[in-house]
């Protein structure tokens, strides 16, 4: 498997465009993210809310705000069923969605197990290994950016 330009979901999709996608709280530019992610992700009891609009996500760690569409339907933190973990005080901290496994285990692997590459922390930690990224991570997109991140962190604290 190629970590570089595709993860364990296939090419990555993270690049797409986001010019018109405006948070309605924060007004941050959003990321492209598709409905099939907001339907998955969203509590039962908000799945009905979801439309057929485009949705984006925002990228602000501070704004309450998830899932925005161009129809103005919206979804906020306590209204999904994971934690984001690029938003402040996001319990746990996924790394890897599928699989479940978090930051602090990538960092274990890292700090206390000596893991060098993606390969050695999907080894330790089983990341990776559930691939249903488009519904399960709430970006829609695979993780091994957020896990060679959490690696890279890793190292500078060994």
């Amino acid at each position: 498997m190629s970590t570089h330009n595709q993860g364990c979901c296939g090419p990555d999709r993270s690049q797409r465009n986001s010019s018109s996608l405006i948070c309605p709280m924060c007004k941050t530019e959003g990321v492209p993210v598709d409905r099939e992610t907001v339907e998955h992700l969203v509590q039962e009891e908000y799945r009905d809310l979801v439309t057929r609009s485009h949705y984006g996500i925002c990228m602000s760690p501070s704004c309450d705000m998830v899932y925005f569409g161009i129809d103005g339907s919206h979804f906020t933190r306590d209204q999904l069923k994971v934690p984001v973990w690029f938003k402040d005080g996001a319990i746990p901290k996924y790394a890897c969605y599928c699989s479940r496994v978090t930051e602090e285990q990538v960092l274990d692997a890292v700090v206390k197990h000596d893991a060098e590459t993606l390969r050695d922390v999907i080894e330790l930690t089983g990341a990776m290994k559930n691939s249903d990224c488009l519904r399960n991570n709430p970006l829609g997109v695979c993780c091994h950016r957020a896990i060679e991140d959490a690696i890279a962190k890793g190292k500078r604290i060994r």
